[in-house]
């Protein structure tokens, strides 16, 4: 069984401040490895840790908005708040990769021995560690309460992962060759990866705000669904469309029942058609639109 909409919704803020606490504690230890070895690779690893704070108080907000229920301005309610924040993280991820590639070519032109790499390749293998098990508990979270901010906080966290790896194998690099050149183009390799990251976070939001369709599985789900009933009760199902508006999913399907139904007993039936939806995909607002048998529909009929 789902959670009960308020207990999901403390639930889901609770994990936006694990991730905000993760990430407080990750610049620590990254600031204190760019510190003390004065590797412009380290620093451009922190710089994205500290967008990664500013990304996730960005999503704590855009959560607690979602959350709110419809008024006078917002008859659906304000869910669509989530798909901003993944915008805003996504823009943010973009910012800090500039400013991580133009830090670099600055001390590619101007290189600077870096020092102690020791003790900074162990402070950025701990903070990796931290945000590999934040991230990975983010993006589980989000997706089984979809969840587009807990998602994409979750790979920006995991993507920080990758960085830091890629960092740290440029520093022992440094520290085993002693070619200081490798510093700043491991952290143009970073930004040029970050880069991407923003990106793809910034076109999965555009998507959402698009109003895409559901994931193939959970349209074949609906539509399996649908057919069975069609099936059992001597209906016919047309015209089936679907989104996902935040983190819940709109349905909206026409029903075609005989001609001699009352509009009680079609009535009725429609109930079940949207109380059975909600149960098959684990939860689902749905609109159904009821004619008689044999009108013929201008979108067609569903499809996978």
């Amino acid at each position: 069984m789902s959670a009960h909409p308020c207990e999901e919704q403390r639930m889901l803020e609770r994990f936006m401040w694990i991730s905000i606490t993760a990430s407080l504690f990750v610049i620590a230890l990254k600031a204190y490895a760019a510190y003390v070895t004065g590797s412009v690779g380290f620093l451009s690893d922190a710089l994205e840790s500290l967008a990664n704070v500013a990304a996730a108080m960005v999503g704590l907000w855009a959560l607690k908005l979602s959350a709110k229920p419809a008024d006078k301005n917002h008859n659906f309610g304000h869910a669509k708040a989530e798909y901003f924040a993944a915008q805003v993280e996504g823009s943010l991820i973009l910012v800090a990769s500039v400013a991580i590639i133009y830090t670099a070519v600055q001390r590619l032109i101007n290189p600077q021995p870096v020092e102690q790499l020791g003790i900074g390749l162990l402070f950025s293998v701990v903070a990796t560690l931290i945000n590999l098990g934040v991230g990975a508990m983010l993006v589980r979270a989000g997706r089984r309460h979809r969840s587009s901010t807990l998602v994409a906080d979750g790979k920006h966290l995991l993507t920080d992962v990758w960085t830091t790896v890629g960092v740290i194998v440029g520093m022992a690099l440094v520290w085993m060759t002693g070619w200081q050149v490798l510093d700043p183009i491991v952290a143009i390799l970073v930004g040029a990866n970050i880069l991407y990251t923003g990106y793809k976070l910034l076109r999965e939001a555009i998507q959402g705000l698009l109003s895409e369709t559901l994931p193939e599985e959970e349209v074949a789900t609906a539509q399996e669904f649908l057919d069975n009933y069609a099936k059992d009760n001597g209906v016919a199902f047309t015209s089936l469309r679907t989104t996902a508006y935040g983190r819940q999913r709109l349905i909206n399907v026409v029903m075609q029942v005989p001609g001699g139904w009352t509009v009680s007993h079609s009535h009725e039936h429609a109930d079940n058609v949207e109380e059975g939806l909600a149960a098959a995909l684990g939860s689902a607002e749905t609109i159904v639109h009821i004619e008689p048998l044999g009108i013929k529909t201008t979108t067609g009929p569903i499809t996978a």
